[in-house]
C-alpha cells in the first residue's frame, strides 16, 4: 500500500531529526519574473536622482527652462507707474549674501520643476520688512494642515532636526508655489513625476548600451560543448575554469578582438542582432522625447534626432520661450509679487519684461507696430493692450 510506505519512511526516521523538506524544481525557481516591469520609485529624491542627476536629457531640461526662466528681466509696476527704484526690486536684485537674483531664482524654478514645489522664506527686520530671500529645498518641506484643510504651518526637516513655520497668523513667511495636482492639496505635481517612466526606459536603455561596450559592443555569441559519446554537460571544475577564463581573458574593452583557445568539444557558435534588438536605439530616442515632452522643451533644442516639428532652431526657441518660459516665470512672478506685497500693503505687480527677450523681438515688434497703427484706439487704450501703466491724470503728482 502507498500509505504504508509514508508510514515506514516516516517511522524509520529519528524523532530529533529535523524534517527537511524540498522541492525538486526549487534550484531553478525564478523569484522574478520575467514579465514584472521594475520602475523606479517616484519620491522626490530617487526623481531626482534618477531624472537629473543620472539622466542628460531631464538635467538639459531643467537647467534650459530654469535658466531661460531665470534671465528674463523683471520689471515692477503698479496702477499708476513703472517703478525704475524699488525695495521690492532691491530685494530681488540681491536677495541674500550668497546669491544674486538669477542664482536664487533659478533655483526656485528648479525645485519646481523637479518636485512640483517651490519654497521661499523671508527673513524681516526688527519692524517685519523682508530684508533677504532664501529658497528653501522642497524635500525637506512638509506642510501641517488645520482643521479645515487650510496650512496652518510648514515644518522644514533637517538632520532630525525640524523647524516650524507658523502661517495661522499674521503674514506668512514662507511663499509656497505648486504646480497643479489633480489629486493633492497641498503638494503639487512636477514634470519629473510625469516623465518618469520614460526616464526609466531612456536610463535603461543607456545602461544596455554600456553592458554591449563592455562585452565588445556585440551580444558575443554561445559556446558550446560536445563530449564524448554525446555527452552535454561540463563538470562543475569545468565550467567554472570556462567562466574565470572568459571574464579573465575575453570580456571588456581591454580584450575586444582577442582570439579565443577552445579545448576539445567546445565550439564557439556567433550571434549577431535581431531586427528587434536593433530597436533599443530608436526606443531610447523615443524616451527621449517623451521627456521633452514632459518638459516642453522643443527636442530640436536638445538634439534629438529625428524630430522635424519645426522648420528651424529659431521657430522652436520662440514656441520654448512663449509655450513653456513665460508661462512659469509669469506665475512664479506674480506669486511673489503678491506675497511680497503683503508684508506692507501695497498692491504691486513684478512680471517679465518681455520687450527684452531676444527671441520674442520679432513678436514684440509687430505687435507695436499694430497697435501703433490701430487709430480708433486711445492712448489709454493703447498702453493697456501693450501691458503699460496708465498716464497720470493731469495736474497730478508723478511718482
Amino acid at each position: 500500500m502507498i500509505m504504508d510506505f509514508f508510514r515506514q519512511g516516516a517511522a524509520q526516521q529519528s524523532p530529533s531529526a529535523p524534517e527537511a523538506k524540498a522541492s525538486a524544481a526549487g534550484r531553478v525557481m525564478a523569484w522574478h519574473g520575467a514579465n514584472r516591469v521594475a520602475w523606479s520609485a517616484r519620491d522626490s529624491g530617487t526623481l531626482t536622482r534618477q531624472g537629473f542627476a543620472s539622466n542628460p536629457v531631464g538635467f538639459r531640461c531643467v537647467k534650459m527652462i530654469a535658466e531661460a526662466a531665470a534671465s528674463l528681466p523683471l520689471v515692477l509696476q503698479d496702477a499708476e507707474q513703472r517703478f525704475a527704484v524699488h525695495p521690492m526690486l532691491n530685494l530681488m536684485r540681491s536677495p541674500n549674501p550668497a546669491q544674486g537674483r538669477a542664482e536664487l531664482l533659478e533655483a526656485l524654478y528648479g525645485q519646481l520643476l523637479l518636485t512640483g514645489n517651490a519654497y521661499v522664506e523671508a527673513v524681516g527686520d526688527a519692524e517685519g520688512a523682508p530684508v533677504e530671500l532664501h529658497v528653501l529645498r522642497s524635500d525637506r518641506m512638509s506642510v501641517v494642515p488645520g482643521s479645515d484643510g487650510w496650512p496652518v504651518a510648514y515644518e522644514y526637516a533637517v538632520a532630525g532636526r525640524k523647524h516650524r513655520f507658523d502661517v495661522s497668523q499674521g503674514h506668512p513667511a514662507v511663499c509656497h508655489i505648486k504646480s497643479f495636482h489633480p489629486q493633492d492639496d497641498h503638494y503639487g505635481l512636477s514634470p519629473m513625476q510625469a516623465a518618469a517612466q520614460a526616464v526609466d526606459v531612456h536610463n535603461s536603455a543607456s545602461r544596455w548600451s554600456k553592458a554591449l561596450l563592455d562585452n565588445a559592443a556585440r551580444p558575443s555569441g554561445a559556446i558550446v560543448y560536445r563530449g564524448a559519446e554525446g555527452q552535454g554537460a561540463l563538470s562543475n571544475d569545468q565550467y567554472q575554469r570556462l567562466v574565470d577564463e572568459m571574464e579573465s581573458h575575453h570580456q571588456g574593452a581591454r580584450n575586444a578582438g582577442r582570439p579565443m583557445l577552445l579545448e576539445g568539444g567546445l565550439d564557439w557558435k556567433p550571434m549577431g542582432f535581431s531586427p528587434s534588438d536593433m530597436e533599443f536605439q530608436k526606443t531610447k530616442e523615443s524616451a527621449a522625447r517623451e521627456i521633452a515632452l514632459a518638459f516642453g522643451v522643443p527636442p530640436m533644442l536638445l538634439g534629438v534626432p529625428g524630430d522635424a516639428t519645426y522648420s528651424n532652431y529659431q521657430e522652436a526657441n520662440r514656441a520654448f520661450f512663449r509655450l513653456t518660459v513665460l508661462p512659469l516665470a509669469s506665475r512664479v512672478a506674480a506669486s511673489l509679487s503678491d506675497w511680497l506685497s503683503g508684508f506692507d500693503g501695497a498692491i504691486m505687480e513684478l512680471k517679465p519684461d518681455l520687450d527684452q527677450v531676444p527671441a520674442l523681438a520679432a513678436e514684440r515688434d509687430a505687435q507695436w507696430a499694430r497697435v501703433a497703427g490701430a487709430d480708433f484706439l486711445t492712448d489709454a487704450e493703447k498702453r493697456s493692450l501693450l501691458g503699460l501703466p496708465a498716464l497720470p491724470e493731469p495736474g497730478g503728482t508723478d511718482g
